[in-house]
């Protein structure tokens, strides 16, 4: 099996045509031409000057800003929910792609279930009949207690020991509910590779293990990569929806900021410049990682 080397993100970029540099400079010229109009047809004045001011302000007691406790609360709750979603769909999906029915029917089970509820619905099941009721019941509420100091280290990975019980709950909403999709990902890659692929393997002599390790895996990560990506990226913008449920990431520190001080066009500007950023980040990353696995297989 040949496999194409694709170019990175930032070589592809690169490489854009005159047309590609014509619709960006186009897009350009249109959002300007709505920023005027939003400022002389809406009889909107626009404070940057006064938003960044705000979004850069520390609280009195120091630390930082209020604005950067959120994206970092994003951050958080983005990396531990990818690592929750990307061991518990891979778990799935070998058990979706599996012949036997005790480890299958299960796996189906809660996949159907909940790529088939609104994930607003979840968020709302999951708050209300996990995170109030069973958590508590289970007494971890009681490993949060700690109100102490924590080193910085510490607080950059878990945030304000206060808050611990809070980013638990949305990394596994958000963990839970992206590993759903992620099980359909693995499967379908696990399903993509030829029955002469794990013939060829196992003519070699290998071990299982060594059989899926050093001649399946890699066919089907370089496979299910880019489907990867998007379910990462599906991840990050799905915290959002946690701020419904009252913790505190970007969202809802934008949205606190944009009421207090009724700038809203600006703040949630800066906000969807954040989210794009980070998706942006994620998409490059991933680009990295699908070039070398090419380059791997060649």
């Amino acid at each position: 099996m040949t496999f194409q080397h694709k170019p990175s993100g930032i070589s592809r970029f690169m490489r854009l045509t005159a047309l590609d540099w014509a619709l960006l400079a186009l897009l350009a010229v249109a959002l300007a031409w709505l920023y005027h109009r939003a400022s002389g047809q809406l009889n909107y004045t626009w404070q940057w000057h006064r938003t960044f001011t705000l979004l850069f302000t520390p609280p009195r007691e120091g630390g930082l800003p209020y604005f950067f406790h959120g994206v970092l609360a994003t951050i958080r709750i983005s990396l531990w929910g990818m690592l929750l979603a990307f061991v518990l769909g891979a778990l799935l999906g070998f058990a979706r792609f599996s012949r036997h029915a005790l480890w299958r029917v299960p796996a189906t089970l809660y996949v159907l279930l909940v790529r088939n509820l609104p994930p607003l619905v979840f968020v709302f099941i999951f708050y209300y009949f996990v995170s109030t009721r069973l958590l508590p019941a289970l007494g971890l509420s009681q490993l949060f207690a700690y109100r102490g100091e924590v080193s910085g280290w510490v607080d950059v990975l878990f945030g304000a020991p206060r808050l611990w019980e809070n980013t638990l709950s949305g990394v596994i909403c958000v963990g839970l509910l992206s590993a759903a999709y992620m099980a359909e990902v693995v499967r379908a890659g696990l399903a993509s590779i030829s029955h002469g692929q794990w013939e060829a393997a196992k003519s070699l002599g290998l071990k299982p293990w060594h059989q899926f390790r050093f001649v399946i895996m890699p066919q089907v990560l370089a496979a299910i990569t880019p489907a990867l990506a998007g379910q990462a990226i599906s991840l990050v913008k799905d915290t959002s929806i946690v701020s419904l449920i009252s913790i505190q990431e970007l969202t809802f520190v934008g949205n606190e900021m944009a009421t207090s001080s009724n700038q809203f066009f600006e703040i949630w500007l800066v906000v969807g410049a954040v989210y794009f950023a980070l998706c942006w980040s994620i998409s490059w990353l991933f680009s990295v990682i699908e070039a070398r696995h090419m380059k791997h297989l060649q």
